[in-house]
């Protein structure tokens, strides 16, 4: 078996591993749940991203190895005691996601990128680091124009309508349906969706965005949510944008909301992040055969 470079990018519903080797073939893959402490906890985190790593590494020799994640995950020493046996065994070189979201678009040094996922960012990149930031404080304090965002803008939504007296457009019938609440303005109904949420975690919420893309053909009030999602997510971008490409990343941005906000940046080269896997091996490639790295062949 021939070294490889191994690169992981890790979000709050999935953590994603991906092997090259020297001539930037994919040689392995590995995938499992959400490696985010902050929305898995860290013991469950920790098992993920080593499960994920280990599938990709298979019984290649490891060379080098890049850990992509938020920035603040890192910072409390229960996270920490948690992921040492995975910094002990791989060694990772521990970056942000936004910065494998940039380098899983473009060769280019120099940019900004756009995550919309489960949560979303906007971050400045400079000689392949952060440099500047708008948004990514979390689902509790912001992720605006994210699926957890929009999830929870659609639940508002339906209970303002119900409570209100309203008629019900698609998207209220749809979230109600999805919780399996009466169709019908009570408190048994407000009931039953707010008993729903409040049973999971809170970054659940984001399974409610989908249906806002499907009821935005014909309501007003999922277009409005979609449209304020778009408008947050460029404004984020345009804060820290300083000139090169703009890599659009996450989920979000390949539903009708990423249309929307590819209109609005309309002039500035936008780019693609489809897979920000490749771009944490990408580095790790860089890190183990030299800065000519070729880029990853799928």
């Amino acid at each position: 078996m021939t070294g490889v470079a191994l690169g992981i990018d890790v979000g709050g519903t999935s953590s994603e591993a991906v092997a090259l080797d020297e001539s930037g073939a994919v040689v392995g893959r590995g995938s499992a749940g959400g490696g985010n402490p902050h929305s898995n906890g860290a013991e469950q985190a920790a098992r993920n991203v080593a499960e994920a790593a280990t599938t990709a590494l298979g019984r290649h020799e490891l060379l080098a190895c890049v850990l992509g994640m938020p920035g603040s995950a890192f910072n409390t020493p229960a996270v920490q005691q948690a992921f040492a046996p995975f910094f002990s065994s791989m060694r990772p070189r521990l970056i942000t996601d936004s910065e494998v979201a940039f380098a899983a678009g473009t060769r280019a040094p120099d940019g900004a990128v756009l995550i919309a996922g489960t949560g979303s960012i906007a971050v400045r990149i400079a000689d392949r680091a952060r440099v500047a930031t708008s948004g990514g404080y979390g689902w509790l304090l912001g992720d605006e124009g994210s699926a957890f965002w929009i999830g929870r803008e659609a639940v508002r939504a339906t209970l303002r309508a119900v409570m209100a007296g309203t008629a019900f457009g698609r998207l209220a019938l749809s979230v109600l349906e999805a919780v399996d609440a009466p169709v019908a303005h009570s408190a048994l109904a407000s009931g039953k969706v707010i008993a729903a949420v409040n049973r999971e975690r809170p970054i659940r919420l984001a399974r409610f965005a989908p249906l806002v893309s499907l009821a935005a053909i014909d309501d007003p009030v999922a277009a409005g949510i979609l449209e304020r999602a778009a408008q947050s997510l460029a404004g984020q971008v345009l804060d820290v944008h300083r000139g090169g490409p703009i890599v659009l990343a996450g989920g979000v941005l390949r539903t009708p909301v990423g249309a929307r906000v590819r209109e609005l940046l309309t002039g500035r080269e936008l780019l693609d992040a489809p897979d920000p896997a490749l771009g944490a091996a990408w580095l790790a490639a860089v890190d183990a055969f030299g800065p000519d790295a070729p880029r990853p062949r799928i």
